[in-house]
């Protein structure tokens, strides 16, 4: 029997130095912390928006409040605008993912009246979306971000020069070169005015907005000296991140959740 107690005190003590190594290692690595404590739980909502003496309903996803009392957090605010084909379930799926993750989302259905309005109208609206967020107690309304898909990809590299409410935005498959539904003005246009960091998300493929026009609007910005990320995906077309109607699981779709995710937790939260 004493010669069994050798062996079983080695294996302790190397027991104790393999878990004492991991410990180090996850206070090293404090978001692995976060990780294992998991998301957010998210609940959704309707809020009715006026915007030019119309209103407009809009998709609002946010942590939900403490179940134990006391004071709930304060989080940065998105306006998510989504592209042509409307307010599809994966555009609703994606907000509460983000909400999960920290945000207090809000996805206005900006064709509810027309389905190719004037940019003044959909500028009005998000400004007022905008205001909706800023009034809300659970929103940091100084740590607001804006993001859009398609036609709302255009409308986010349109308004970011424009809006001071944003702080950052993430461009999804965008129209840098195209004046719009009627013609208007085009984003490259004011690339002068952009202050906000901008992440732009782009597949090769894409067909009704090639990426030669993405690397042309890059180039623009880049001898503007204005910051801007750029994430480009071999072989994706448009509208990756959705497909039919849902959110895309693929692996470009994946990543580049990722890559907007963490380009918000940056720019409004660090």
């Amino acid at each position: 029997m004493k010669f069994l107690k050798m062996p079983f005190l080695i294996l302790t003590l190397a027991a104790l130095v393999i878990t004492a190594g991991c410990a180090d290692r996850i206070d090293d690595h404090p978001e692995a912390v976060g990780e294992a404590d998991g998301p957010l739980r998210a609940e959704s909502s309707t809020a009715m928006i006026e915007s030019d003496n119309l209103t407009y309903p809009a998709y609002v996803a946010a942590p939900a409040p403490s179940r134990g009392g006391g004071d709930d957090p304060i989080y940065p605010g998105l306006v998510m605008i989504h592209s042509f084909n409307g307010l599809e379930p994966g555009y609703r799926d994606l907000a509460d993912r983000l909400a999960a993750s920290g945000y207090v989302v809000i996805a206005p259905e900006w064709q509810t009246f027309e389905r190719t309005p004037l940019d003044e109208a959909v500028d009005g609206l998000v400004g007022a979306c905008a205001a909706y967020l800023i009034d809300r107690e659970d929103v940091n309304g100084d740590r607001l971000g804006l993001t859009g898909f398609c036609a709302g990809g255009r409308y986010t590299m349109l308004f970011l020069p424009q809006m001071e409410e944003f702080r950052s935005g993430v461009a999804w498959y965008g129209f840098p070169y195209s004046g719009g539904f009627n013609d208007e003005t085009k984003p490259a246009d004011l690339i002068d005015g952009l202050d906000a960091p901008m992440l732009i998300i782009h597949g090769t493929g894409d067909v009704p907005s090639p990426i030669s026009g993405i690397y042309e609007y890059a180039a623009a910005l880049d001898a503007a000296g204005k910051y801007f990320e750029l994430k480009v995906y071999q072989g994706e077309g448009h509208g990756f991140m959705i497909h039919e109607g849902e959110r895309s699981e693929s692996f470009a779709a994946l990543d580049a959740e990722g890559e907007m995710a963490r380009f918000f937790d940056r720019t409004l939260k660090g």
